[in-house]
């Protein structure tokens, strides 16, 4: 991981007295946003919050009734896109904390599907009240995304959750018609497997959304081996979820190499069609760096960029930093640079830092181009297209093209 102190850094937005604007810009950006008025007390050693330094975030007190009249207000002020689902927490602005350990949480959700006519959706460890949280998908049917972080039922759950609810209760909120979806992850054999055959056998019809976990700046030792013990074993995993034949939809969302190579095709089309020049250096993280030079040797000048800002073992283009490829620049009078890197939440031209394309060109020197068609949109698309369980098995696990891929050294 580099060290080098950072060199952009984004003017920042806030004073501790303008929480209702950083509550008003989570809800321009689609979000619920509640507030425990303190750290999240769950404490999950693997969470991507344990440093986010990188980024500016004020969080609110804790949410009274006046400001939950508030935000009532504010949201139904917006249009209704029957296909968004507004996400119950602000993540941009704000910490991410387990929002339904706030006292009124379940009421202030039941009155979001009773005073506006939008959809919610929702991310928990588990702490809802059950049978009310199957009460309310009955009786508001479509309305509800519930995605429930089971994150897993087996021997590492003490370690990585020492306090979440107990596997009983989880087993509570998955036996009903709430949940919509439910996240769990391999950490060694028999663990990711297993846990889909518990979770399928008391509830056929969720989605089950599994995978691995990267270890990111902030994240103790001990967390990151099991995170990558869990990496090693996920292929084996993966296959005996598939040959057991499970009536549940079954996706896989690993880490940003396997998307890469599952989406090769794409991502070498719609290179192709920027037409740039052989000379022009165009910055991508390690993953879609390894496909294009192993594809597309000297088509244009690859600059790796690694993802220094989140740290540990982070390869993912979008979530690169201006400051990211600040520090790798040398004699470069200009750069391409894919528009996702700068179409995060912080705003148009910014990155997940809040830097500004404005900020980088005028502290390097450096001109930009943005390669507008590979933005937040494609990234997506890319993100959840070859998302399956299936699709992983055969074009990844057992396509002998793997093995190349995952060796390729980053100096060829």
């Amino acid at each position: 991981m580099l060290t080098d102190l950072p060199i952009l850094e984004a003017a920042r937005l806030f004073s501790p007295t303008d929480y209702r604007e950083v509550l008003k810009r989570e809800m321009d950006g689609g979000k619920i946003p509640l507030s425990l008025g303190k750290e999240c007390p769950v404490k999950c050693e693997f969470c991507y919050e344990l440093d986010h330094s990188y980024r500016e975030t004020l969080d609110p007190p804790k949410t009274t009734q006046e400001d939950w009249e508030f935000i009532l207000n504010y949201i139904n002020t917006k249009p209704t896109d029957p296909v968004q689902f507004w996400c119950l927490g602000g993540n941009e602005y704000m910490e991410w904390t387990d929002l339904f350990l706030h006292p009124k949480a379940m009421e202030w959700v039941e009155d979001f599907l009773k005073y506006t006519d939008k959809n919610i959706q929702f991310f928990t460890v588990g702490f809802v009240h059950v049978p009310k949280i199957h009460q309310l998908v009955e009786q508001y049917p479509g309305r509800i995304n519930f995605e429930l972080s089971v994150i897993t039922l087996g021997r590492y759950r003490q370690q990585l959750m020492p306090h979440a609810p107990s596997v009983k209760h989880v087993m509570k909120v998955l036996d009903g018609p709430a949940v919509s979806s439910a996240n769990f992850y391999a950490f060694d054999h028999n663990t990711m497997s297993e846990d889909a055959k518990a979770i399928s056998k008391i509830n056929s019809q969720c989605v089950l959304w599994m995978g691995c976990l990267t270890p990111v700046k902030g994240i103790n030792e001990s967390t990151g081996a099991l995170m990558r013990k869990g990496r090693a074993s996920l292929p084996t995993e993966a296959e005996k979820i598939y040959d057991a034949g499970l009536p549940n939809l079954t996706t896989i969302h690993t880490e940003a190499y396997v998307t890469a190579f599952l989406n090769r095709n794409r991502i070498l089309s719609i290179f192709d069609s920027l037409e740039l020049e052989r000379r022009d250096p165009v910055v991508m993280a390690r993953s879609v760096y390894k496909i294009l030079t192993m594809f597309r040797r000297n088509r244009a000048k690859y600059l790796y960029i690694p993802n220094a800002t989140l740290g540990g073992d982070s390869d993912c283009t979008v979530l690169l930093t201006l400051n990211d490829i600040a520090l790798r620049i040398t004699n470069e009078k200009y750069i391409f640079i894919p528009q996702c890197v700068v179409e995060s939440g912080r705003g148009a031209d910014k990155d997940i830092a809040g830097v500004t394309v404005d900020d980088f060109v005028k502290k390097t020197g450096v001109k930009v181009r943005l390669l507008r068609k590979i933005n937040t949109k494609f990234a997506n698309n890319r993100l959840y297209r070859n998302g399956s369980l299936q699709n992983y098995v055969n074009d990844y696990v057992r396509n002998p093209l793997v093995r190349h891929y995952e060796t390729f050294p980053l100096s060829a």
